[in-house]
């Protein structure tokens, strides 16, 4: 649900630049959790007994994604690289099978490949073909996918290592995106009350409270029905912009909407067919 909003708030926040704006984002999601874990966790202990290999993961899964996907949008049709890029709920499930005392069935993977076709129908909206010239940028998205279901997966195996510590992550990522601001970009601030709201949104919540939910998802939920259902997320985010103003319905969302739900319960009978 608040990945539904990300397009919304990305939309009212232009024409702050990518990486300014993951910046500023990732900034605010991670002073908001470093407030929390004064709370229940010492920072301070977060940060020497999380081990080197999990800030690895952490920070390299957050900036390598947005990276990534930002350098894929600019050296590819947004489109069809997006499409790559969000391969990464089917990988989920794919990989999900490696994980110890995971068992991946048949209507899993054919769960994910039902929501993806739902979520291409989305995201392929206007797409103008794909252009062999734009290879660099399609190898850029497919390694996008491959971050963020390997971060994902791959937090499986550090479940004991506390949620609270994202906030340290989160601000790690806004060092280093502000740094790739200061290199690649031209700094513009937002002029308007709306922009600066759109950004604070930003940062509460898809780019915030998002990745923390994502964490205690991966780490303690059923990791192949998480990755199905994350095709809700494109199909969530085009109705938001519908009742925005900013898209029109069409028949092919429909479609799509009956594609994702059909994998989303094909993917749940299996899982408690497992349980």
């Amino acid at each position: 649900m608040l990945w539904a909003v990300l397009a919304l708030f990305t939309v009212g926040s232009a024409p702050v630049p990518p990486f300014q704006l993951t910046a500023m984002c990732f900034a605010i999601g991670g002073v908001l959790g470093l407030i929390v874990a004064f709370k229940t966790n010492n920072p301070a202990k977060l940060l020497r007994e999380t081990p080197l290999m999990v800030w690895v993961l952490g920070v390299g899964g957050l900036f390598g994604y947005h990276a990534l996907y930002f350098s894929a949008l600019r050296l590819a049709p947004a489109a069809e690289a997006g499409l790559i890029a969000y391969l990464w709920p089917l990988l989920i499930v794919l990989f999900s099978g490696l994980l110890p005392g995971e068992k991946l069935g048949k209507g899993h993977v054919i769960g994910a490949l039902i929501a993806f076709a739902g979520a291409a129908l989305i995201i392929l909206q206007g797409a103008s073909g794909f252009d062999a010239g734009a290879l660099p940028g399609y190898g850029l998205a497919f390694l996008c996918a491959l971050t963020w279901s390997g971060y994902s997966v791959l937090s499986r195996r550090a479940a004991a290592v506390p949620t609270e510590t994202v906030a340290l992550f989160c601000l790690c990522v806004a060092v280093l995106s502000g740094i790739a601001h200061v290199i690649f970009e031209q700094t513009i601030w937002p002029e308007t009350m709306l922009q600066w709201l759109s950004v604070a949104g930003l940062g509460a919540g898809p780019v915030g409270l998002a990745f923390y939910l994502w964490d205690v998802g991966v780490k303690r939920g059923d990791i192949q029905m998480l990755g199905v259902a994350s095709y809700a997320a494109p199909l969530l985010s085009t109705l938001v912009l519908i009742g925005a103003g900013y898209a029109v319905a069409s028949f092919s969302l429909v479609v799509a909407a009956c594609l994702i739900a059909a994998g989303a319960a094909i993917a749940a009978y299996s899982s408690s067919r497992a349980s």
